[in-house]
This record gives C-alpha cells, structure tokens and sequence, in this order.
C-alpha cells in the first residue's frame, strides 16, 4: 500500500538515530567535561533596502483599517433585543435603500425578485436570505446579528453584522464576495474566498474597532488548503465597508 513505504523509512531513520545517540553517549563517558568550539559563525546579514529613492505611494492601496456604519431605517428593534428582528425586512430595507444595486439596472437586480419568495406562500428555496446567527461581537454583553444573503445573479454573497445602538439597528459590517465559508471565530468574522489558484484560499478576518464603532480589517490572508494549479481567475468582489473559542460557520 502507498504508505507502507514511507512508514517504513521512518522507522529505519529513528532506529539509525537511536544508534547514533548510543555511540556519542559511550563516546562521552571519557570527555573531561571541558568547553568546545562550535565552529566559525555566520555573519549577520541584514535586510538589503531596495530602491531606496522611490516615491513613497500617496495614498493606501486598500483601506484596511477603514470602517462605515450605516444605521437600518424602518426596521424596528422590540425591547433593544436583536433577536425580535426579522433577517428578512433587514434586507428588504438594505434593497429599499440602495435602487442603483438591487433595482432593474442594478447588478443585484435578481436578488429584489426572488425576495418574493421569503414570505408566505413563497418558494423558500430560492428564498436568498440564509440563516442568521447571533454572538457578541462587539464587546458591550449583547447578541449581535451575522446575516448573509446571496447576491444573484451573481455567484457572490453579501456578508452583514448588525449590533443595536440608541434603539436602533445599525449595520457595523458589510463585505460582497464569492465565498466558500464564513466562521465566527471568539469576536471576529472570518470570511474564505476561492483564489485564482486552485489550492489556495483569501481568507480575510474582521474585528471591532471601539473608536471607529464598526467591525474592520485585522487580518487577510492568501493560505494553501490543497493542491494547487493555475485557475483562469478569481470571479469575485470584495466590497469594503467599514480574534480562541468554538467556531461557527455559515455556507
């Protein structure tokens, strides 16, 4: 069987060790404990500054560490509690408030139409709203709302957390991209992206940021998750907006 030989390497290695470290063990039963030489040591090299008259960039490339909030008009919050909020009016307000994204014309277009089939008499398998989930992760002991829906007719899906300030529902969190898994992770967010090389995964994390009162940026990683090869190209948006316990994901 395929791992037969390598097991049996690594026994062969660790049995050859063994012996080596009996020999020095004998060996050393004559030495007068004195101090040895290791040998010459390596200088130290230190970073070379590559084109050090460049002109510094004026600006970031991406704001990372930039965060937006945008309270939920006509959505009401019974008794400041999170969970009496309905996933479903939160984002039929979002496509009320933003017609160049979800309208006609809009490249979310499709997402408005199938909201018909949320309510009551509805196909809720093509319902694009997903399961809400709740933990705190702002910091003040209360609930928070993890809300995702899916983007059609794009294969991408939009990422929100809602926290509840002055009675009112405010939307600390908002990323657009083609995911595979989205965990909770203590208080933070992780989003995973496919990338344009198979194997490989962006995996972005976000936390709150106490003064900016949104979640942000803390982490983005570009990870190996299996083999690799070339893909054409990675067929998603991130759209910006604004850390060890179990984890929950959505998909």
């Amino acid at each position: 069987m395929p791992r037969t030989r390598p097991a049996r390497a690594a026994r062969a290695a660790l049995a050859a060790c063994a012996v080596a470290l009996v020999a020095v063990t004998v060996a050393g039963c004559g030495d007068t404990g004195g101090l040895r030489g290791a040998g010459a040591t390596p200088a130290a090299v230190g970073p070379d500054r590559l084109w050090p008259d460049l002109r510094p960039a004026s600006s970031p490339a991406w704001p990372y560490d930039e965060g937006s909030t945008e309270t939920v008009k006509g959505v009401a919050v019974p008794g400041d509690d999170i969970h009496a909020v309905s996933p479903v009016a939160v984002v039929r307000a979002e496509i009320a408030a933003h017609p160049d994204d979800y309208g006609s014309k809009g490249a979310y277009h499709a997402t408005a139409v199938r909201m018909d089939d949320c309510g009551p008499g509805g196909d809720a398998r093509r319902c694009p709203v997903l399961k809400a989930y709740y933990r705190d992760l702002t910091g003040d002991g209360r609930d928070d709302m993890t809300l995702g829906f899916r983007l059609y007719p794009t294969n991408q899906t939009a990422v929100r957390v809602y926290t509840v300030e002055h009675h009112r529902l405010v939307q600390v969190m908002a990323d657009n991209d083609a995911i595979t898994g989205v965990e909770l992770a203590g208080r933070t967010v992780i989003v995973r992206s496919p990338a344009g090389i198979t194997g490989y995964e962006y995996r972005t994390t976000w936390a709150w940021d106490a003064q900016q009162r949104a979640m942000v940026f803390s982490r983005d990683e570009f990870l190996r998750t299996g083999r690799h090869g070339l893909r054409r190209g990675r067929h998603s948006t991130r759209t910006p907006s604004p850390s060890v316990s179990p984890s929950a994901s959505l998909r």
